[in-house]
């Protein structure tokens, strides 16, 4: 399949929408991270623009009990964003009309009759580097209505959210940035990532990138700033170019010294893109709809893609609490070390969210490149797994969502992602089981 095939989908997709009566309520369901948000919010603008109703739901993984109670619902049309694809059968037992629009590893290329399946990679797109949930989104409301164009910011957010920018934006996502900037829709910059009321603020919630001995440490970030004649009170902008380039070079030396690959080194100082219609830059976007999806606040971020205003200053404050959260366990587990296997490192963690988002920050920021990282956190007779790794990895042949979906079906559970990063769920007294057979696929993929 090519791009032609994803235009032809969208077009299906879009008349199947339109098909539908305007009294029909039309129900959205959609992954709780910022490609999901953003996903969420492009399809529901779209529906309320073309005079339908909508129900929207954001879940988390995994989905089982979520599809459960959906599956109870009477729906004439369910909409999936960034989700879907793995879930395919249980789609297909709800017995009504669904779209899905998703990035992840397909379970199977033919579906029933009722469902529709645009997955980019089924289209000979790369759903792990150059297409998202968002972005794939985005191409069906633009089928639905030309003046959607006004969405690719969010569209181009959800990308962001999922990292895609790393190596550069490229294939389907880069279509959509310039067109976007084309449009008018984003100016493009070249700048750091580091935000914040003032200095002091920014480096100490800075965890994407953590500068270990900086972020989260009040005392350490006062006496740098001392020593590079800055004051806690300034903001990155009121500085002037000599003073920028002197905490720039300062922070890129800290990561290049611990040995940060060069890949994510080129995401620090990068070209960046600002939207007037979000009033921000997409990173930024991206990180407060992700710290609300992932901090237990869905529907602040929905309420912020959506283009409230307020939800904004609320979510800014909330982003706060999670970060904290985020660097409570970090600074933990600096101070107490990784479990080791064979060929991966774990670590357990309070909260299934957050041990992804842990993941993460420690394989790109703290840990060497040799092995991928799991978080586990346990929750009632289940345990969550989130896997990270790294390109260096894949490139030697490492396929997270493969192992996680392997393992995790042999002992009944739910298991899938992209091969840098994936999660799945199992009974919690099968543990050891899964960690040993995991180890061995992925002894097997690097060979």
């Amino acid at each position: 399949m090519t791009m032609d095939n994803l235009l032809t989908l969208a077009k299906k997709s879009s008349e199947m929408i339109q098909s539908l009566p305007k009294s029909t309520r039309i129900r959205v369901v959609s992954h709780y991270d910022a490609d999901g948000i953003s996903s969420a919010a492009i399809i529901c603008k779209a529906l309320y623009r073309k005079g339908y109703d909508f129900h929207a739901s954001i879940m988390r993984n995994p989905f089982n009990k979520g599809l459960e109670r959906l599956s109870n619902e009477k729906n004439e049309l369910i909409i999936f964003c960034d989700i879907g694809s793995g879930q395919i059968e249980t789609i297909e037992n709800m017995q009504c009309k669904s779209i899905i629009i998703d990035h992840h590893q397909y379970l199977k290329e033919k579906t029933s009759e009722n469902v529709l399946q645009i997955n980019a990679n089924l289209c000979g797109i790369n759903g792990n580097y150059e297409a998202c949930g968002a972005t794939l989104t985005y191409l069906l409301v633009k089928t639905l209505n030309q003046k959607n164009v006004d969405l690719a910011p969010l569209a181009m957010a959800g990308a962001t959210g999922d990292k895609q920018y790393i190596g550069g934006f490229s294939g389907f996502n880069k279509t959509i940035l310039d067109e976007a900037i084309k449009n008018g829709f984003l100016k493009q910059y070249t700048g750091i990532k580091l935000y914040g009321e003032n200095l002091q603020d920014s480096l100490y919630y800075s965890i994407d990138p953590y500068y270990s001995g900086l972020s989260g440490c009040n005392e350490e970030i006062t006496e740098l700033l001392k020593k590079l004649k800055l004051k806690k009170s300034d903001r990155l902008e009121d500085l002037d170019e000599n003073q920028k380039k002197t905490l720039n070079s300062f922070l890129m030396f800290k990561l290049i010294k611990i040995g940060c690959e060069k890949n994510i080194l080129d995401t620090i100082i990068r070209a960046r893109y600002y939207s007037e219609n979000l009033g921000s830059e997409l990173e930024r976007f991206a990180d407060i709809l992700d710290s609300c999806g992932k901090g237990g606040n869905r529907g602040l971020g929905l309420a912020i893609a959506m283009g409230d205003k307020q939800a904004f200053v609320d979510a800014v404050k909330f982003e706060k609490e999670y970060k904290q959260r985020i660097l409570d366990e970090i600074l933990a587990l600096e101070k107490e070390g990784f479990k080791e296997k064979k060929n991966f490192r774990y670590f357990y963690s309070k909260d299934s969210s957050l041990g992804g988002v842990i993941s993460g920050i420690a394989t790109n920021y703290i840990l060497n490149r040799e092995k991928p990282l799991f978080s586990i956190s346990k929750k009632d007779s289940e345990i969550h797994v989130s896997c990270r790794g790294n390109q260096y990895l894949v490139g030697k042949g490492l396929d997270l969502g493969s192992a996680m979906k392997e393992a995790a079906n042999k002992l009944n559970g739910y298991g899938g992602g992209h091969k840098i990063a994936a999660g799945a769920t199992i009974s919690s007294d099968k543990e050891k089981e899964f960690l040993e057979m995991v180890d061995e696929i992925i002894n097997t993929q690097l060979k």
